[in-house]
């Protein structure tokens, strides 16, 4: 199994460009299917998420290919409504799959999504929109299936703001006569860009980034060449490195707007930042100080996605802080690991409470899920000495090979295996 091995103790210095949001590309690759046109997606990650959805879409029967950082898809030979179980199983967003698929041709059938094990992500709420809808939904031997036959426009209520039912369902109602209304909508910026990417393709879809969206449904849409968002977790990932190692840290091609619960968490007594033109540059020198109390909440709070690199932050901050995990149950998984390491990380239910050390110390630790993961890369960069990080496939699912982008830099990172 691959590994990283990491020299830590390093400040960073230099540029980091971030690409499009995995959260994103995700979501526009199963959309594009909603047309038979070719679909272009520029500046794409080059991740295991992305390589994986793209299995699904071979075996759907479309054409894809990618250059560099583009990819190009061709659904005019998509000839099955059965999600392939394999792939599908490794990634929680096959899951979307079904939205898109009931537009184009009216059958869909999945497994129950993979990805992460950070806690319960029940697609009840899904299930429920699309009945709703009229889809007449069938589940059995760990499989769905749905039929979209007589699918029809319909007010819904979500029961929670889930950004993939809020996506599943703007996707499923694209082609539907009338106008459908999707009320307690999730507000993220990735759902933004998939109402941007299907207007640019001749939807009709308003009011993303509220809490209410309207569909209106079009006989048809046409091909596009679209740049997804710039990937908001990523960029405050590296952002939280900069202030845990210190030094000097441009990061390129971000929306300050997308991270402003983070950057109204970074410490100003030890971070200097400077957002502009479409980058970030940070500044740290010092021990940072403490942030008493963080609590993930849906967007625009902060992010779940950035909690277990707050974490890390703060097990080296002067200071006690305390964490509130709101979004998924199981997410401090990355506490035990950071305690290897040193931290001093007490975690009851969905509170950590993390007492700041000087320093924490290189170990061997594993990686348990995508973003703890990435965590333990900062905690190792931050330490003292050398660290190995065990099962990095859960970090390839979010981040492009680090052992590649971080030596410019200033990290002395490796791949082996």
């Amino acid at each position: 199994m691959a590994k990283y091995i990491i020299e830590g103790g390093r400040e960073l210095y230099g540029s980091l460009t971030v690409r499009g949001a995995k959260n994103s590309v995700l979501t526009l690759l199963a959309a594009s299917i909603l047309t038979p046109e070719t679909v272009i997606l520029n500046d794409c990650p080059d991740i295991s998420d992305v390589a994986v959805m793209l299995q699904i879409l071979r075996k759907l029967g479309c054409k894809v290919s990618r250059r560099d950082s583009s990819i190009e898809i061709d659904s005019s030979g998509l000839h099955s409504y059965k999600i392939a179980c394999d792939p599908a199983k490794e990634l929680r967003s096959s899951v979307f799959m079904l939205g898109s698929l009931l537009s184009r041709i009216k059958r869909a059938r999945a497994v129950y999504p993979g990805g992460c094990d950070i806690g319960l992500r029940p697609i009840d709420i899904h299930l429920a929109g699309l009945r709703e809808l009229g889809v007449t939904i069938g589940e059995r031997h760990g499989h769905i299936d749905c039929d979209g036959t007589h699918a029809h426009a319909a007010d819904i209520v979500l029961d929670l703001p889930s950004v993939g039912a809020t996506e599943n369902l703007i996707m499923a109602c694209v082609f539907l006569d009338g106008i459908s209304v999707l009320r307690n909508c999730a507000k993220e910026p990735e759902i933004v860009d998939l109402q941007n990417f299907l207007n640019a393709m001749g939807a009709k879809v308003r009011g993303a980034g509220g809490s209410v969206i309207t569909v209106e449904g079009v006989k048809r849409l046409h091909g596009v060449e679209y740049t997804p968002i710039p990937d908001r977790i990523v960029a405050g990932t590296w952002l939280i490195g900069a202030a845990m190692c210190g030094g000097k840290l441009t990061v390129e091609n971000v929306c300050p707007e997308h991270i402003s619960s983070l950057l109204a968490k970074l410490p100003k007594s030890s971070c200097k930042i400077y957002p502009r033109d479409g980058k970030i540059a940070i500044e740290s020198k010092g021990r940072p100080p403490a942030v008493a109390k963080t609590e993930t909440m849906y967007y625009p709070g902060f992010p779940t996605d950035l909690q277990a690199q707050m974490t890390a932050l703060q097990s080296v901050s002067d200071g006690t802080a305390v964490i509130v995990e709101n979004i998924f149950e199981t997410r401090f998984r990355s506490a035990v690991e950071l305690c290897k390491m040193g931290a001093d990380i007490t975690v009851s239910g969905n509170t950590a409470v993390v007492r700041g050390v000087e320093s924490l110390y290189g170990t061997r630790v594993t990686a348990t899920d995508l973003r703890g993961g990435a965590s333990l890369v900062l905690a190792a960069t931050a330490a003292q000495g050398r660290s190995e990080i065990d099962e990095i496939h859960h970090i390839d699912r979010g981040y492009e090979d680090l052992s590649v982008i971080l030596p410019s830099v200033g990290v002395k990172i490796t791949r082996e295996g």
